[in-house]
């Protein structure tokens, strides 16, 4: 979801800066854009996903050349088709996976002490004291 938030975010600071006139923003914000894509694109477990994950490899390599096509053309319309995308992604996986907090680990408890008699306990207690 990360990524996605990049993603999404640089893409609309993209548009921003076409609009504004600001080249040097507006390649920076890109480039981070198109970065956060391929590495979307590389998290891709094709074995495990099947056809949805080649599916969403075609889209990330499509967005990407929309990005290109956005940024050598100078026009926004595909940087709103690329946020529009990215946004419908993020909220389909926001649907499949809702986000819980993290929860801390069950204590572990210790099966190699109940199942020893308590005899055993005291000889493991002597052969370690010094």
């Amino acid at each position: 979801r990360i990524l996605y938030r990049v993603a999404i975010d640089r893409v609309r600071e993209t548009r921003d800066h076409l609009e504004s006139g600001d080249v040097a923003a507006r390649a920076k914000s890109i480039s981070v854009a198109s970065q956060a894509i391929g590495e979307l694109s590389a998290a891709l477990d094709h074995q495990a996903g099947g056809e949805i994950s080649r599916r969403l490899s075609s889209l990330y390599d499509y967005m990407q050349g929309r990005l290109v096509d956005a940024n050598y053309h100078q026009r926004v319309e595909p940087l709103n088709e690329v946020l529009g995308l990215l946004s419908t992604l993020s909220e389909a996986w926001q649907q499949v996976r809702p986000e819980r907090p993290p929860q801390a680990a069950p204590l572990a408890t210790q099966p190699y002490l109940e199942d020893r008699p308590a005899g055993n306990l005291e000889y493991a207690c002597q052969s370690w004291s010094a």
